[in-house]
């Protein structure tokens, strides 16, 4: 996915007030980003991704895809691509069908391997600082540098740089800046600053 690819950054929102979709949509574009994991861990996901799928500028994806089924309302819905905790092969056929890009999610050599033998190049590392963080994310994905990982799960501000500092690594997932607490709070501003913040270190770690 190229939004993903040219941001390098894919916050991962968990979010269930509708009145929130397109302001935190806004917010996240005012601040430099165009693109988000919005998880289906919620009651109104869906609708959600759905508002903000309106926005041709915005790419939207889903995240945790568990079954076959979240794919197909997924799509519909408007998400652009599917992320999933770990690697189902009923949901990887569902997505090859449906011709939507999919990110499985990986935390062994082994997954790694099985996935690269189903065709993928792109994996979700999940969950990363619970793993052992980019210490363990560089020694587990050293052999496979024809393969790109989002990592994501604990990560913030303050070790992004040492996932980015991995060469295979396609971009960084991470709720820190919308968290659960910025949205309870609706404040959006904040969420701005901290997309800006963000994409200010990380272009100057690229640089």
């Amino acid at each position: 996915m190229f939004a993903i690819a040219k941001q390098k950054l894919m916050p991962v929102v968990i979010i269930n007030d509708v009145s929130q979709a397109e302001p935190l949509r806004e917010a996240l574009k005012q601040g430099g980003i165009f693109t988000a994991e919005v998880t289906l861990r919620t009651p109104n996901a869906l609708r959600i991704i759905k508002i903000m799928s309106e926005d041709p500028d915005f790419c939207v994806g889903a995240g945790t895809v568990l079954s076959p089924g979240d794919v197909d309302k997924a799509q519909s819905a408007g998400a652009q691509f599917a992320v999933s905790p770990g690697l189902s092969i009923a949901v990887a056929d569902e997505c090859d069908r449906a011709a939507m890009p999919h990110f499985p999610g990986v935390a062994t050599p082994t997954e790694i391997q099985r996935a690269r033998d189903l065709g993928f190049n792109e994996l979700k590392f999940f969950p990363a600082e619970a793993l052992g963080g980019a210490q363990y994310l560089k020694a587990v994905v050293a052999p496979f540098h024809d393969m790109k990982f989002i990592p994501t799960g604990g990560i913030n501000l303050s070790n992004v740089d040492s996932y980015l500092a991995v060469p295979q690594v396609l971009a960084v997932g991470g709720s820190w800046i919308v968290s659960e607490k910025l949205l309870a709070a609706g404040d959006f501003s904040a969420v701005t600053s901290l997309s800006r913040e963000a994409l200010a270190q990380m272009n100057s770690h690229s640089s």
